[in-house]
């Protein structure tokens, strides 16, 4: 059964001090849990409304949907919830395509990127430490599963920029077309914040500002959503390919 002390420990994860304070987030859907217990994330707890998780080395309890509704993060629960270790931080690797993102905000923008750079092959993001959790349950849920097989870093992506030999790409609106570029497959992507772009600081370090042109006839279109952009931008570079 579950304890009292049990649920307020899950709900207190829906906050980023007690995750960080206890090293663990939560995840929820079958098909996010699935994907994690067949990756590198170690499962703590298990929950299920009837039996709907796969065989694994935790034997998943039984619990009423009042039960989930108080430990989930979500205005609908599902039938399913996981809590999971957090991993230990992974070395940065500069080789091949590297996502790099400065001060992104919004959770369901990070899950989606995350979800693209699996779709793209990519293996690694960087961000910034302004750019929101990676483990926030909104985050866990847009990755739908690809937080198993793509590596979140944050750093102070400034330093790392500095000292980095890969070639910088960054996404800007007045920059030349992504559309006219030989796109090298060994190379930083920077993407900057919704609302700003990537900072002036920042931006000293790029060595090749790209944009995607607006084709439609009034031109009145102010922004992509950053998401939206990531998945042209990976695509181009992958298209070179």
């Amino acid at each position: 059964m579950v304890s009292k002390n049990q649920i307020k420990l899950i709900a207190s994860l829906q906050q980023k001090k007690y995750r960080t304070a206890e090293g663990l987030f939560i995840a929820e859907g079958v098909k996010v849990i699935t994907e994690l217990l067949h990756s590198h994330f170690q499962p703590v707890y298990l929950f299920e409304t009837e039996k709907v998780l796969p065989p694994t080395s935790i034997s998943p309890e039984l619990i009423s949907p009042d039960i989930l509704k108080k430990m989930s993060a979500l205005h609908e629960p599902n039938n399913c919830l996981g809590v999971f270790r957090m991993r230990e931080p992974q070395a940065i690797l500069e080789e091949g395509l590297l996502l790099v993102l400065d001060t992104i905000r919004d959770p369901g923008n990070l899950g989606t990127i995350i979800r693209l750079c699996d779709w793209f092959g990519i293996t690694q993001v960087v961000c910034s430490a302004a750019t929101v959790d990676v483990y926030n349950p909104k985050v866990v849920q847009a990755t739908m599963g690809s937080l198993s097989r793509v590596s979140v870093a944050y750093t102070d992506i400034e330093a790392f920029l500095s000292q980095t030999k890969l070639p910088i790409y960054g996404t800007f609106m007045d920059g030349e077309s992504v559309y006219k570029q030989n796109l090298p497959q060994s190379a930083i992507v920077l993407l900057g914040n919704e609302a700003n772009g990537i900072s002036d600081a920042v931006a000293q370090h790029v060595t090749h500002r790209l944009s995607i042109p607006r084709f439609g006839d009034l031109q009145q279109t102010e922004s992509l959503n950053v998401a939206t952009a990531a998945a042209i931008f990976l695509s181009e570079f992958r298209r070179a390919t």
